[in-house]
């Protein structure tokens, strides 16, 4: 007999943020921080929405490359609220020259100075980007080739493929070692918990967020490990029928210049992926699951305090029990 489909899969999605999380409901946008006096503070968040303005952004494969630019916009304004709420700052403690550099930043730019240093940190954000996951990988395979001969020509997608992979997996065990990101991370656990504990349809309470699995099938980590695999093998379908990796020059454009479609296509497969549940489907979200055992950890009842409250933020009304309200409530008095 067919399982019945269940309503709640796939209607909230969200992201962990500094000493906070992200959620994204029927209801609309909500972020929750847990401010330096220990209280939580919820708050709504205007989000960018491409796929409202007409249908043609909700077809397949071009709904994902508009989702994908939805959430690193909508993503990156709440993440930097959250590090507002925090109380985390660019106020520096390195003596005089320091603080007179600071004030004289302050006295040109003004207000603009926030929107003036997060647009520096993304452009240097997408150049490495595209040197660590592009270039670098097309240059060594050349130098390799150079050596070896033209006999593994055909190896260069798989080659570059994992070497992004590699790369990719390298950095966030890095930067997993770092105090604050392992706070994110640990946020990032209470986020795919509680969207578990809502999608079980259980009530919101944090004995019930805790015995869920921290590793979710369409989270964020999963999508970009899917981008590597995916462009592996479009990859692949280029060299193997074309010449345009003959020359770096042009391969490297190449590659930028279907990330669209590579993003599409994760999109649709993750997508699927989170609304079944089979033996396809496991095996489609395996690499991505693997790899949020390093970009989730298990979290505190303190931060599934915030998750919850983020998620019953952009829920109807209805899909709030007397039950959890209580719940959350007499967790909040404890946390005090």
């Amino acid at each position: 007999m067919k399982k019945p489909k269940n309503s709640r899969l796939g209607i909230i999605g969200g992201q962990a943020l500094i000493e906070g999380v992200m959620m994204r409901g029927p209801k609309g946008t909500a972020l929750a921080v847990r401010v330096p006096s220990g209280e939580i503070e919820t708050e709504d968040l205007d989000c960018v929405d491409i796929k409202g303005k007409s249908g043609f952004f909700r077809i397949p494969l071009i709904r994902g490359i508009v989702g994908f630019i939805e959430s690193l916009l909508t993503g990156f304004k709440a993440l930097m609220r959250s590090a507002e709420k925090a109380g985390i700052d660019l106020e520096e403690d390195d003596g005089e020259e320091a603080s007179k550099f600071e004030k004289w930043i302050t006295d040109k730019l003004g207000d603009k100075l926030m929107g003036v240093l997060t647009s520096i940190a993304a452009v240097l954000g997408v150049v490495l980007a595209v040197f660590l996951f592009m270039y670098l990988p097309s240059l060594l395979f050349s130098l390799l080739q150079g050596a070896v001969g033209d006999q593994i020509a055909n190896l260069r997608a798989v080659f570059e493929g994992v070497l992004k992979i590699a790369i990719f997996i390298g950095y966030i065990a890095l930067v997993a070692r770092m105090k604050e990101i392992g706070r994110v991370f640990q946020y990032h656990g209470a986020e795919h918990k509680t969207i578990f504990c809502y999608e079980n349809g259980l009530d919101l309470t944090v004995e019930n967020v805790r015995k869920q699995s921290r590793f979710h099938p369409r989270c964020g980590t999963s999508f970009l490990v899917l981008m590597l695999l995916v462009s592996i093998l479009i990859s692949s379908l280029l060299v193997y029928f074309t010449d345009l990796d003959n020359n770096n020059m042009v391969w490297v454009p190449i590659k930028i210049l279907i990330l669209p479609v590579i993003m599409g296509v994760g999109y649709e497969i993750i997508r699927f992926a989170g609304r079944h549940d089979n033996l396809l489907t496991r095996i489609l979200s395996a690499p991505g699951m693997w790899t949020q055992r390093l970009t989730t950890k298990e979290p505190d009842d303190s931060m599934i305090e915030v998750a919850i409250q983020s998620v019953m933020a952009v829920l109807p009304e209805e899909d709030l029990p007397q039950k959890t309200e209580k719940s959350v409530e007499s967790s909040e008095v404890q946390a005090s």
